[in-house]
């Protein structure tokens, strides 16, 4: 395990630089995958309603046999479960499918905002959080204007933003945005989704150079900028290499390299909150 310091959000809420994402990982498959990465060192675990999978991350949790209090298992509600009963109802399940008393930190998949309703879902999760069923409480894919609604309808900010960033998509001023008010940006694909990104030649001569691999090298990007990063890995020698990646230090002009690599259409997809809709 990397014995860097965990980052802090505004009211003490602490993250390790990298978690392990389980976008995919269902059945029990996926639980074997989460116990191993929790057996390696791993301490955050990422999951999502609309994954399908939180049955399967509970049972691997709890195979693993290290103790619950030791980990943080993030899960997300989804947008057709906005409206106040019905995310009521959603935190519950998630609940129950992992298989814990309480989310450490549960987070509004998207804002949806053409429906309109994400303000609500906020209050519902305050709430939840009130009964003490849900730990710590943030949101996913929000934009500034989304930020600022809900704290100022809710009196809540939250912990988390966790929103897609990687070199083609460094989202420079919402990381910046962000570490002004305390909440810890977290990524998602931090990697790019695909071989291109690790192809880059800046990146493989940055990655020669620490003698590590492309993707460790972006991966020390995120934790040199302050960002956690929640890699997918279902393979044991994939989940130790992106959990090592926490312990290599990348200098200021390595990072900027890397930076400067971000495109205007460094999106995957067509994935803009303002505008994208996922239910």
């Amino acid at each position: 395990m990397s014995t860097l310091a965990p980052f802090t959000a505004h009211n003490g809420f602490a993250l390790p630089a990298i978690g392990l994402g389980t976008y995919r990982l269902n059945g029990e498959a996926g639980a074997a995958a989460v116990a191993a990465g929790i057996d390696l060192g791993y301490r955050l675990i990422d999951t999502a309603f609309n994954y399908e999978n939180e049955g399967a991350v509970g049972a691997g949790i709890t195979a693993s046999g290290v103790e619950r209090s030791q980990i943080t298992v993030t899960t997300k509600l989804p947008g057709r479960h906005h409206g106040g009963d019905r995310a009521r109802t959603s935190i519950e399940e998630s609940r129950f499918r992992l298989g814990v008393d309480a989310t450490d930190l549960h987070l509004i998949h998207w804002p949806n905002p053409s429906h309109d309703r994400y303000s609500e879902a906020w209050r519902a999760l305050i709430e939840a959080q009130q009964r003490g069923i849900v730990r710590q409480i943030g949101v996913s894919n929000f934009l500034p204007e989304h930020l600022d609604r809900i704290e100022a309808d809710g009196g809540v900010r939250p912990v988390v933003n966790q929103i897609e960033v990687h070199p083609y998509f460094p989202q420079t001023d919402a990381v910046a945005l962000h570490a002004e008010r305390g909440i810890l940006t977290v990524a998602w694909s931090p990697l790019g989704r695909g071989r291109e990104l690790l192809a880059e030649p800046v990146i493989v001569e940055i990655a020669a150079a620490h003698t590590i691999t492309p993707a460790q090298a972006v991966l020390a990007w995120h934790t040199a900028r302050g960002v956690v990063s929640i890699p997918k890995a279902s393979s044991a020698e994939h989940q130790q290499a992106n959990l090592d990646a926490a312990s290599f230090a990348l200098d200021d002009a390595e990072v900027e390299a890397i930076t400067a690599l971000g495109r205007a259409d460094g999106r995957l997809f067509d994935g803009d909150p303002a505008t994208h809709e996922e239910m």
